[in-house]
């Protein structure tokens, strides 16, 4: 009975403290706290899909409210800034795509505001995606060389569609226009849907998107993506060749990840890592990430903190080249 009772004391003993790793205290938050998630872009999309999957498994693990907030506008500026003035008690995080971390400081300049390098704890990156070159099926190529063959022939049909301009869509463009000798124009809508959609009808040439906004087009049968541009092949995409094995040598990959406010603990920003972390490795929820085209990560924060850096130092003299000018 004695041994039965020091074990039973030995399990409460685990059990509580399992308890306190899981614990809001644990986060060094009041208990009944809210946790916001500011994502600066619109609902919609696989981005805002992952979010939600990760702030369901932040409640999960902490035991707090945890809510997304979409706080659009300014190209994603407004909700960034929003997190870079909240305070850095693990209350707030922000969730973004790339370009706000890595792009814009090469042409916003002093209208960025923010500083993505100082005024940040990077958290993890959660999930990164590819981009594909994609074509109408009224255009008469299957290849590379079709394709440019075909652009050569009238520099006026050399329009793609990205979901913005000021992004790395933007800006695979028109590298790939460099690489292959041809005047990119670029043509920004309001999202991928639309202009996925309009390579699809015919009326408009070409697209790039991320592989998961085409997939189901391309399977569909409603337009043909040429390439992707990636070091390896897609596992979204069924036998569809890398641009660079068509020798156009121009690679890019997007990503999402999380921060927090400079100055936050760094026990909060190590526990809220381990938590996406380990989100995006559940096979529930990895599986659903994979389905909406997002390849699962979930970096260190000294992980992403590398990718940023690398990525604005690779895009920076491409982005002065293009000469590229925000509207605002």
């Amino acid at each position: 009975m004695r041994r039965q009772h020091a074990g039973l004391e030995l399990l409460g003993v685990l059990a509580a403290s399992a308890v306190m790793v899981l614990s809001p205290q644990a986060l060094g938050q009041p208990a009944g706290q809210t946790i916001r998630i500011i994502y600066p872009f619109a609902p919609g999309g696989s981005g805002d899909a992952l979010v939600r999957l990760l702030a369901d498994k932040i409640q999960r693990s902490t035991g707090n409210t945890t809510i997304v907030e979409n706080r659009t506008g300014a190209g994603g500026r407004i909700g960034v800034r929003a997190v870079r003035d909240a305070a850095p008690d693990g209350t707030t995080l922000l969730y973004t795509a790339f370009a706000p971390m890595s792009l814009y400081p090469h042409f916003y300049g002093d209208k960025l505001e923010y500083d993505p390098f100082k005024d940040f704890a990077p958290v993890s990156q959660p999930a990164s995606f590819e981009f594909a070159l994609a074509a109408a099926n009224n255009v008469p190529a299957n290849s590379v060389a079709e394709l440019v063959a075909w652009l050569k022939a009238d520099d006026k049909r050399a329009t793609y569609g990205t979901p913005a301009t000021g992004n790395l869509p933007h800006f695979l463009g028109l590298a790939f226009g460099r690489a292959m000798g041809v005047n990119m124009q670029v043509l920004p809508y309001r999202g991928s849907a639309p202009a996925a959609n309009d390579v699809a009808a015919g009326q408009l040439p070409m697209a790039v998107l991320g592989t998961g906004d085409l997939a189901a087009l391309h399977k569909g049968g409603k337009l043909k993506i040429i390439g992707t541009f990636s070091e390896e092949r897609s596992k979204h995409v069924d036998n569809v060749p890398t641009l660079k094995e068509f020798g156009v040598d121009v690679v890019g990959r997007g990503w999402y990840g999380i921060y927090a406010p400079a100055q936050t603990p760094r026990e909060i920003v190590q526990r809220f890592s381990k938590i996406i972390a380990d989100a995006v490795r559940e096979p529930g929820i990895n599986d659903r990430v994979l389905g909406v085209g997002l390849d699962p990560t979930g970096t260190t924060p000294e992980e992403l903190d590398a990718i940023q850096k690398r990525d604005h130092d690779y895009w920076g003299p491409i982005i002065r080249a293009s000469g590229f000018k925000p509207e605002q």
